[in-house]
């Protein structure tokens, strides 16, 4: 019995399959990249088998155990190895999109997830307060300071100042902003039954990629009327020839067609409807939101510190067994 699981150790440690493994998972690399759909299996297999692999090379050559530095890098290489393939069954990248003053309610507009990501998104919450972003001539973007207030883990509210490399973390999710924001016309909603005026947002195409693109159609809740929305102003918000600042226009017109028929709103403006009356209550910004969540990170640094750092004693044992000088 002894002598089989020594030949299947020795099997299992083959260069030969240590080769294979390596082919596969540079198959399953380029496939990943390549392609729309999930991919994590095409990842995670060969990231296992090559664990697998290299564990029984450790417990079949005798090198390791005469020495200590060495076995150390190969354990954390290991290590390095299984926490990778983790990251991809566990791992979130997503997608939102707040208006000024709206808050996280755990709802990604897009999402990709790794098969056993366990989302704790809906016990997240944080409310967009605004953002400021200053463009230099040729309307290239600088850096984003995005306002957002929290709750912490004793319930006193917090503030703080995020932007696309400094995060939001809450319960291991890392939310970054991102170039898409834009214009988000908001409205309250009366239906024709009676009941509480829903208030809500719809966001406009990002701005400025899509400047001569701020139309949008949408349909009020609750209702079977689809609407087509248009923001127009005459005024230049970002400056191709001049240091600039995102923000709203300070004179526009909401144009709304419903039907046959076209509106332009001002803030206070009414539109009846069939099913219910929509006001028109003004214009504010929204920012997106990337959201990033993968628990082994930090369990990846310390493991690359240790591979780094046996490495670099084995070597200097290697070299300082003798003078450098001859």
């Amino acid at each position: 019995m002894q002598v089989r699981i020594e030949a299947a150790l020795k099997a299992l440690a083959s260069l030969k399959l240590t080769l294979v493994i390596l082919v596969a998972l540079a198959a399953g690399i380029v496939v990943s990249y390549n392609s729309e759909v999930r991919t994590t299996w095409a990842l995670v297999v060969p990231l296992v088998l090559f664990a697998a692999n290299l564990a029984a090379a450790v417990a079949t050559n005798g090198i390791f155990r005469r020495q200590t530095a060495l076995l150390v890098f190969h354990l954390a290489l290991i290590t390095i190895v299984l926490l990778v393939a983790a990251g991809r069954l566990t791992y979130l990248k997503g997608q939102l999109e707040l208006a000024e003053g709206e808050t996280f309610s755990g709802f990604l507009k897009q999402q990709e997830a790794g098969p056993f990501h366990w989302s704790r998104l809906d016990r997240i919450s944080f409310v967009n307060e605004g953002f400021r972003i200053q463009y230099a001539p040729g309307v290239r973007r600088g850096r984003t300071e995005n306002v957002v207030a929290w709750q912490d883990g004793s319930g006193q509210w917090q503030r703080g100042v995020i932007g696309d490399q400094d995060p939001l973390v809450l319960r291991g999710y890392r939310f970054y902003t991102s170039f898409n924001k834009g214009f988000a016309p908001t409205f309250l909603w009366h239906a024709r039954g009676g009941g509480e005026p829903q208030f809500g947002t719809i966001h406009l195409p990002s701005y400025p990629i899509h400047e001569y693109r701020q139309a949008l159609e949408w349909q009020p809740p609750g209702s079977r009327q689809t609407l087509w929305t248009q923001l127009q102003f005459d005024e230049v918000i970002l400056d191709p020839e001049r240091p600039s600042e995102f923000r709203l226009p300070r004179d526009h017109t909401l144009v709304v067609r419903a039907g046959g028929e076209r509106r332009e709103l001002q803030p206070g403006d009414r539109l009846e409807l069939p099913d219910g009356t929509l006001e028109y209550r003004g214009l504010r910004s929204w920012m997106g939101y990337t959201v990033f969540y993968d628990w082994t990170l930090p369990w990846l640094f310390a493991a690359c510190a240790v591979a780094v750092g046996s490495l670099g004693w084995h070597f200097w044992g290697k070299f300082s067994a003798r003078p450098w000088d001859q």
